[in-house]
């Protein structure tokens, strides 16, 4: 599998850089691909986000067998939860699937370019196939509607284990 990085046009090439950067660490198949505009019928002119859940169906059909393609922005995103119509989220990855979505609108201004990795790497473990982790300093851990990425540390034992057998990398478990 090839981890195709997808920026669009909105994202500083910094941070874009920064977060393929620390995807290597991990798994050293990335791909960082030309920005690309959002698609049309993602924008949700209520409250001036994207839809998550649309670009992630957008990039699904741009996603050939055998990638897994992670789109990041600076946009705020949202998906449908629950009755809430539009919940914003720093990121969303279905389990499993072949594309999902980063956003660096909800993190804090310090360290943002380490959170924005968290959340890539979180909706990456979820096309993978993980579920959301109890673990608290596990990237897998679910957010709860808030943004604990300076807790989280790595993957844990469970979570590395069930990547390993997906030929992630790892230095140690």
């Amino acid at each position: 599998m090839t981890i195709l990085v997808q920026p669009f046009t909105d994202i500083n090439p910094e941070n874009v850089a920064f977060v393929a950067r620390e995807i290597k660490k991990v798994y050293p198949n990335v791909k960082i691909l030309e920005p690309i505009d959002f698609p049309e019928n993602a924008y949700y002119k209520e409250r001036n986000r994207y839809r998550a859940d649309s670009i992630i169906k957008f990039l699904q059909e741009k996603t050939k067998e055998g990638y897994v393609t992670v789109a990041l922005t600076s946009k705020d995103i949202s998906v449908t939860k629950g009755k809430v119509k539009d919940f914003g989220v720093m990121g969303l990855g279905y389990r499993p699937g072949r594309a999902c979505v980063a956003s660096t609108f909800r993190l804090s201004k310090e360290n943002s370019n380490e959170q924005f990795f968290k959340v890539a790497i979180h909706e990456l473990g979820h096309t993978q196939g993980l579920k959301h982790c109890p673990e608290k300093t596990c990237f897998m851990r679910d957010a709860e509607g808030k943004n604990p990425t300076n807790e989280e540390k790595d993957f844990c034992k469970q979570c590395k284990t069930f990547l390993i057998h997906k030929n992630w990398k790892f230095n140690s478990i």
